[in-house]
Order: C-alpha cells, then structure tokens, then sequence
C-alpha cells in the first residue's frame, strides 16, 4: 500500500476531511437532491486534491441517507484496491468485482461495489449477472471513454463522473454529451497556497517538434516521437538537463514510446546512474519489485511509458521529466501531477520540460476556464497554439555552466534577427548572418582555448546555440525545410572547425 494511501485511511478512519473537500461535497448534494434520479454530473478537481476520499464520503452519506447502493468504477486494478481501502476506512462494506468474481450471491452484504470497466462491462453483458438496487455510480478518471458502453446498464442511476480534467480523451466524443453540468473544484494555485499541493519549479529546454506528426487521436505519434527522442542529440540533452537540475533527486522520465524509455535507461546506466525501466509489458511481479525500488531509493531515476499517468501516487517523487511533447491537455497535468504531493517537509518540486509543454499549454498552476472547455471542447482543441509559432518565440538562454567556459570573452550575444536586418539593409546576401555568426562562435573558442583541439572542444558546448541560431535565420529567410536546417547545421559546424587553423 502506498504511504498516501495509509495516510488517506487514516485521515477518513477520523472522517477528517478538508474544508474544501466538504464545501464541494456540499454542492455536490445539492444537486442531488434538486435533479432528478438519472441525472449525470461531473465534478473536477486536481490531481492531488483527495478525489478518493472525497467521493469515499459521498458513498458513506449517499447508504446512510437512501435505501440503495452504490457502483464505483474505475479503468486501473490499481485503483480499484486503493478505492476499496479508503472506503473501508469509512466504514463502508464494500466488495471489488474483479475477474475472479463470477456471480455474486453476497450481495446483500455489501453497500458499494467497485470494478473496472472491462470486468464489470463483461459480467452485467452476462444475463445471470445482476447488481440490485443501484442508486448512484461513480466514475472515477471521467474523461476517459470506456465509461461510455456502461451507462446503459445504469440509465435509470444518479451518475456522478470524477476528473481533473473535463476534456474527453476522444476529441469525436465530447464530454458535454453525457453529462449535464460541471462543478468545479478549487484550482491547482489555491491549492498550493493553502498548503495541499507542491508547487512546480519549471525549467524549460528548447526542442525542434516541427518533425513530429499527430495521430487521429490529436496526439503526437509514437513513430515520430520515437525518431525524435531516441537520436543522440536529444538522448544527451536529457542527461545534460538531468544533471544540471535533478542530479541526486528521485526522478520520473515520462516517454512517447518503449523504445525511447529504453534508450532513455540505457543512457542513465552508461553514465553511472541508479535507473530503472517500466512499460505496460512488465509482468506483475516486475512492476511491483521497481516500485518498490523506486519508492525506497533516494536517488532512483525510473524511466517509464503512460503506464504511471493515473492511478500510481509516490510522494516522494521530487523531480517529473517531460522527456515526450503532447497536445493532450489531460496528460500535461497527469504526468505534472505525479510529483506534486505535499511530502514531510517539501513544499515544491522540479519539472523538466522537454517537449515545449509549458509554452503550449500555460504553467501548470495557471488557473483553467474548465466551464469554457467542457462546454466548447472544439474551440480549446483547435486554438491549441502551433509548434512552429512556440519555436518562434523561444529565446535560448546559455546556461550558466557554459558561460564560464567562454569567461574570458567580452560578450556572448549575437542577435540572429538585428543581424538579419542590417545585412538585408546594406543590399548584402542573407548568407552573410550565418558567416558573421561563424565567427563570433569562432572568437570565443578561440578567446577561451589554449590551443586547436581545446578550441574544437568547446564546439561541442554550443551545439544548442547553433541549433537556435539555424532557426532563427531559416525564419528571417523563410525557409524552413527541414532538409535546409540539417545542411546548414553540418555546414555550420564544418566551417566553425575550419575557422581555427592558423588561429593558434
């Protein structure tokens, strides 16, 4: 059992539950009591705001004030146990339906069943199976669609769905058409201020996303996600990023794909770090043992695929790497949530965005107009902001490690754009904003190396800054062909080579 969930227990054991917590509660009834027995309602809050323990609450006061029970279902076993838990700890008799439930003979026992979608879909499709007297179901992770073939055999239920993020994960199936109102919890920014959430420190590190495509799902594709954060570049900006923000912290690498998890894995071990793998591929017993190992080292770095998104809760985590981009709204604050519970004395926690996330979406604590995007999912999915508008806007910044290196230098700035501009001004070719960028890189090698070979070391520190630079200038003269970017970085590097013979 994880520790929030011994936590959780033991605060319902002592129905202590938070101010919030019971002014959401309360609204919650109201409409209970105001609509009609088949009503749908969805109710938001973030992740880390309690949403077990508050609809744990709900079951408890729901049997005790009407004569009928309640289904609660889920789309994880994982979350089904920790479910069962807290309501236990509330002193609610309550019975998972698992696949090894075949009929239910007691079922006079019980106030409240919890199952997963698939199971529970499988058994009431069985005509011997039957659940009786149902009053209310409650949905937990709403947003996901497998809910939808269940309601069916609930039409006549009060059915309460549970999201932090009232965005369906089917963009062809918008939430408002299965439930009638919204209610909206605090936000993530209250939270932290009153002290139940960590708050996010985010670093941001500029990556080209123009070559990724996106799916029928609106997401990115695993393939070209894949080709992206697999190459070396990307594989050692991500250790360079690692060591730079979260060397020593227990971290959690989200991936796009088993590949690059696995790629990911195979850098952190050459280089010396304490790091594991986990995919959905993982037998039981594997994932239960990295868990475990995950949970009792300090310094664990696990590297995994969506498998950790819902449903798993380490508050010890200090440090989430987005190492994938996503247009998915619900993941953003799915894989930033995973580190930001309240734990011992640790009121914040590291973010490392390398897929331009925070610059698509807004900061993580940002406030959300939920209302607008569950009432009009199509105008939030399509004013998704564009990968090439974000690149644009990026300014890279050399990070500190790097400019001591180049400390004997005078300045370090080149402005790609002002460059661009005086050469177009002075009727010269476009061409010469990349030569004059050559040799300043050119001067401060050279400012700060002893001889050639220390000159085309430093080469290797400012690939980034070439990067940007290339980007820059390919916008200034409008073309961005991806064919172009990778001639002109070759080029770019051979003749920064070049410019040091005869230099020393």
């Amino acid at each position: 059992m994880s520790s929030e969930t011994e936590i959780i227990q033991q605060n319902a054991t002592e129905k202590s539950l938070y101010d919030y917590q019971i002014k959401d509660l309360n609204r919650i009834f109201d409409v209970m009591e105001k609509e009609p027995d088949d009503f749908n309602l969805l109710y938001q809050l973030p992740t880390g705001g309690g949403k077990t323990v508050i609809f744990s609450e709900i079951v408890r006061r729901y049997v005790e004030q009407h004569n009928k029970k309640v289904v609660i279902l889920t789309h994880r076993v994982e979350l089904c146990k920790q479910t069962s838990n807290v309501l236990s700890g509330f002193n609610v008799e309550n019975k998972v339906i698992n696949s090894k439930v075949k009929t239910l003979p007691d079922q006079d026992d019980f106030q409240c069943f919890v199952a997963m979608v698939e199971t529970l879909n499988n058994r009431l499709s069985d005509n011997d199976f039957e659940l009786k007297n149902i009053g209310l179901v409650i949905i937990d992770e709403a947003h996901y669609n497998s809910f939808r073939k269940l309601f069916k055999f609930f039409e006549n239920c009060f059915i309460l769905g549970v999201t932090a993020t009232p965005l369906s994960s089917n963009i062809k199936l918008p939430m408002k058409d299965n439930y009638k109102k919204l209610i909206v919890g605090d936000d993530i920014s209250t939270l932290i201020k009153n002290g139940f959430l960590a708050n996010a420190e985010v670093s941001n590190y500029d990556v080209g996303l123009t070559g990724l495509k996106i799916g029928i799902n609106g997401d990115y594709t695993v393939k070209s996600s894949e080709a992206l954060y697999t190459n070396s570049l990307m594989q050692s900006k991500l250790l360079i990023a690692y060591e730079e923000m979260a060397k020593g912290k227990k971290t959690l690498i989200f991936n796009n794909g088993i590949y690059t998890s696995k790629e990911v894995y195979y850098t952190f071990k050459k280089a010396g770090y304490n790091v594991q793998h986990l995919d959905n591929t993982a037998s039981k017993q594997d994932r239960k043992d990295i868990l475990k190992w995950f949970k009792n080292t300090p310094d664990a770095v696990l590297s995994s695929v969506s498998i950790l998104t819902t449903g798993f809760d380490e508050p010890s985590v200090e440090s989430i790497i987005l190492n994938r981009a996503t247009r998915s709204l619900t993941l953003y604050f799915q894989m930033i949530g995973r580190g930001s519970r309240i734990y011992k004395d640790r009121k914040s926690f590291q973010v490392i965005d390398l897929g331009n996330n925070v610059a698509r979406f807004g900061p993580w604590s940002q406030p959300v107009d939920w209302d607008h995007i569950f009432k009009h999912p199509d105008y939030y999915l399509e004013n998704i902001v564009d990968d090439d508008l974000l690149e644009r806007d990026f300014v890279y910044t050399m990070p500190d490690r790097l400019k001591v290196k180049f400390k004997k230098s005078f300045t370090l700035n080149f402005d790609v754009k002002a460059e661009y501009k005086d050469v177009v001004n002075s009727g010269k070719k476009s061409f010469t904003v990349i030569e004059r960028s050559i040799a300043q890189h050119s001067q401060i090698c050279i400012d700060n190396s002893e001889d050639v070979f220390d000159a085309r070391e430093l080469i290797k520190d400012l690939q980034d800054e070439i990067a940007y630079r290339i980007k820059q200038y390919c916008y200034c003269i409008m073309n961005s062909t991806q064919n172009y970017k990778d001639w002109l970085f070759v080029e770019y590097n051979r003749k920064l080579r070049i410019s040091f013979n005869g230099k020393f």
